[in-house]
């Protein structure tokens, strides 16, 4: 299983990707262009908390967080420590092992913070609770469009339904592409997805191949943890399909192309606005971080990396490359923190 690994120190900035350097090049650009002759950076520049409410509210926090989980979520909760190293002395550990991964460890006390790309299951919580653990606090921190991946040459695959989708990853389906389609290529179908401790396995295997009674997810393509070694391993191959998540995708969108889903009502291409809409189904997802209740009273540096996570998702997750949730759905979270 691969296992990465980041931590983050106060000024560090490991996370950014091209979008986000360019954003916090022309934050930056703005302030020199301001006419302030003091030196001192405002706040402000520096990290939504400061626009949000306040960087001195965390000013005073230390301690260490650990959390491990889902490689979907991974980068928003890169993000989310890389900015909260700014804001205080917290230490901050970032790992993704899968949903799965991430939450043996949690329900084993390794964690203070779970990332998962899908809700924890029962027999997760029974886990936990084997362990003493019995007040694990759910919160939703955005949305996501499972996306659907090929080869950027290939020029037949514009558009799948969820039958042909499961055709192409059920075990006993399709083999060949012209299985699917007749008029498509009498050529092998090269399988990519994520691991089966991966929250977006999960998930699309419920959505995709568990939809139709007695298929099961194929096992002969090449499953990795990693979307990374997805995104490698499909625009290697012509004949390649995969699946993981929209920021993913985003990143790499000059190396693959997304298929649009089919589900009925017609072609729809996974995007901010459709899988906010819920038109991009049946792969639009909760994103979720979890904790525990006990940490958040108890632990003021967990406490505070929770609030600052919810108070800046706003800022942060579509600039990572997923959807932001409606605002009655966000103060529903914050409200769990209370």
């Amino acid at each position: 299983m691969h296992l990465h690994t980041a931590t983050f120190h106060r000024g560090q900035r490991r996370w950014l990707t091209p979008l986000l350097a360019g954003l916090a090049a022309f934050t930056l650009a703005l302030v020199a262009c301001g006419g302030d002759s003091d030196d001192t950076p405002a706040p402000a520049a520096s990290t939504p908390a400061a626009s949000a409410d306040g960087a001195d509210r965390y000013a005073d926090l230390s301690g260490e967080v650990r959390i491990d989980g889902s490689s979907t979520v991974f980068p928003i909760a890169e993000a989310m420590a890389e900015e909260f190293g700014l804001v205080s002395d917290v230490r901050v550990n970032v790992a993704f092992s899968g949903t799965g991964g991430g939450f043996e460890k949690f329900c084993r006390g390794e964690t203070q913070i779970s990332d998962a790309s899908r809700p924890i299951k029962q027999r997760e919580i029974d886990a936990c609770a084997a362990n003493g653990i019995t007040d694990i606090v759910e919160l939703q921190v955005a949305i996501d469009a499972l996306t659907v991946m090929v080869h950027p040459d290939n020029d037949f695959v514009r558009c799948m339904t969820v039958d042909e989708l499961n055709q192409a990853f059920r075990a006993g389906g399709a083999t060949r592409w012209n299985e699917i389609r007749p008029e498509w290529p009498d050529e092998e179908i090269v399988a990519y997805y994520p691991g089966a401790d991966s929250g977006t396995f999960d998930y699309f295997n419920e959505a995709i191949i568990e939809a139709f009674e007695g298929s099961t997810h194929r096992g002969d393509g090449t499953p990795s943890e990693d979307d990374n070694i997805l995104t490698l391993g499909i625009g290697r191959d012509r004949n390649a399909i995969g699946y993981f998540g929209f920021a993913y995708f985003l990143e790499a969108a000059r190396s693959l192309q997304a298929v649009s889903v089919d589900n009925g009502d017609g072609c729809v291409a996974p995007s901010f606005e459709a899988a906010l809409s819920g038109e991009y189904a049946p792969l639009s997802r909760p994103l979720f971080i979890y904790t525990r209740a006990s940490l958040l009273a108890e632990r003021p540096d967990v406490a505070g990396f929770a609030a600052f996570f919810l108070d800046n998702v706003d800022a942060i997750v579509p600039e990572v490359g997923y959807v932001t949730m409606p605002a009655d759905l966000l103060a529903a979270q914050k409200a769990k923190l209370k």
